[in-house]
């Protein structure tokens, strides 16, 4: 490794190339971005949406920039929503080794910018490689044990210097203005678990997203900055925010082993480290014929870290607690053998049987023998016993959804905001991304102004 941490990272993102990227990442990254879109346009039902929607309408009255599935909104403004709209209904990627969902920071600025400049489809595979690459790579350096321990939560913390890496790529930063908006963007790095069981955990998402376009945006201007914040001794991101961190960690391998290719999808909504329990729920009513009035109880077996996230609401309240909660997943899945964001309407989980089961039917307990998101299910019903075990739940890099079934899913939650052109036109622009002559031509298909009014109306 020659020269700090920090700039390191900054010349692999400065120079990173087309042709720097493996097939199989250039896929994924597509995988990906298609994954993204389905739960942007179903982030239009999130109940705090509106909210969201408000706040970006009154950033700035301009509208050169798309809205995914609604209007035009600021550069600023469409940043935000994007980045709320990806993570409002819990249903987007996460990197499990630092347990950071990168989508909502990185893709919402790369499409504005990409955009507004008239780049093609192969800039922005480009510029969201590198994003993605960048972000997760410096959480890698963190040591996340240390970091989790100080009570930091990643978006807000890694997610600006996957966004400012992304649209520095786009705008063609050499290796020194990439290194300062680094340094820029680390000052805004922010957002602890504090926070955890409110939205405001997703705000940390979409405003990491906000972050590092300004972050990009003013090192553009020659604003002088710090080109060592990673490893800094004074206030440095590994030094303050973890001990130290593993910045070899960071730099391990760069350009030849693509973490990126690490970041796990999410096939249902509910909390990604649920996602486990989920699998091997499936797992036993798609093989069984599974009577939910013939059960007597189910067992689940979570890791403590999990159980301390997921295991404690077996009375929810409202739609964010029913996504965030075990128990009631576990229970709808059980009675529904589906899941979707149908099981996440008031109609659902506020149905007095749907409550009972989650809190009487479901049993949850940590269990010392599990690790990250290992799951065990348990249904005892009064023919038998049913188990199952997921170690890689569907949608994690060893158990990967294939390209069909992302298409499924944007397809699912596009329809009602989308055309079914712009929903067809969107998968083959995507598959086909490096041969699209402009991203805005994939932004047009996107924009849905009639069908999103509500948003639109914000600015006025």
């Amino acid at each position: 490794m020659s020269g700090n941490v920090t700039e390191v990272l900054a010349g692999f993102a400065a120079s990173l190339k087309y042709e720097d990227i493996p097939g199989s990442a250039r896929e994924y990254c597509k995988d990906v971005l298609l994954d993204t879109l389905a739960c942007a346009v179903a982030g239009h039902k999130g109940e705090e949406t509106p909210q969201v929607a408000a706040m970006a309408g009154a950033l700035a009255q301009s509208d050169e920039s798309s809205i995914i599935g609604g209007d035009r909104l600021s550069l600023a403004g469409a940043t935000v929503l994007n980045g709320f709209l990806i993570t409002a209904v819990t249903m987007c990627d996460a990197h499990r080794a630092t347990l950071c969902h990168v989508t909502p920071e990185v893709v919402p600025p790369a499409l504005a910018i990409a955009e507004r400049d008239g780049r093609s489809g192969r800039d922005l595979l480009v510029a969201l490689t590198a994003g993605s690459e960048v972000l997760t790579r410096v959480g890698l350096g963190l040591d996340y044990p240390a970091f989790r321990a100080k009570g930091w939560h990643s978006p807000g913390v890694l997610g600006p210097f996957g966004a400012a890496t992304a649209v520095g790529r786009l705008r063609g930063f050499d290796t020194e203005t990439m290194a300062k908006a680094f340094g820029l963007a680390g000052s805004q790095a922010a957002g602890t678990f504090a926070a955890w069981g409110t939205p405001t955990v997703k705000f940390h998402q979409c405003r990491g997203a906000l972050s590092g376009l300004l972050a990009a945006l003013l090192a553009e201007q020659k604003f002088l900055a710090t080109r060592e914040f990673l490893t800094a001794k004074d206030g440095g991101l590994y030094n303050v925010y973890a001990n130290g961190g593993k910045p070899e960690a960071a730099v391990a391998d760069l350009g030849k082993r693509w973490e990126l290719e690490q970041i796990a999808l999410r096939l249902w909504p509910s909390a990604s480290s649920i996602q486990g329990m989920n699998t091997a729920l499936f797992d036993l009513v798609e093989q069984h014929k599974i009577d939910p009035a013939r059960v007597k109880k189910v067992r689940i077996g979570l890791s403590q870290t999990v159980f301390d996230l997921h295991g404690k609401l077996p009375q929810y309240k409202g739609k964010f607690d029913a996504l965030i909660s075990g128990h009631y997943t576990a229970a709808v899945i059980l009675h529904d053998q589906e899941l979707t964001l149908t099981q996440f309407e008031p109609a659902r989980y506020d149905d007095p049987n749907m409550r009972r089961a989650a809190a009487e039917q479901i049993e949850i307990r940590p269990d010392p023998s599990l690790t990250g998101v290992t799951a065990t299910v348990e249904i005892e019903t009064d023919a038998g016993t049913l188990t199952s075990r997921c170690e890689h739940p569907r949608g994690s890099p060893e158990n990967p959804l294939s390209r069909a079934q992302i298409e499924s899913k944007f397809r699912t939650y596009a329809e009602g905001v989308l055309s079914p052109a712009a929903i067809s036109g969107t998968i083959e622009a995507v598959n086909n991304l490096e041969n699209l002559g402009s991203v805005r031509q994939l932004m047009d298909m996107l924009r849905a102004p009639a069908r999103r009014a509500p948003l639109a109306a914000v600015r006025g």
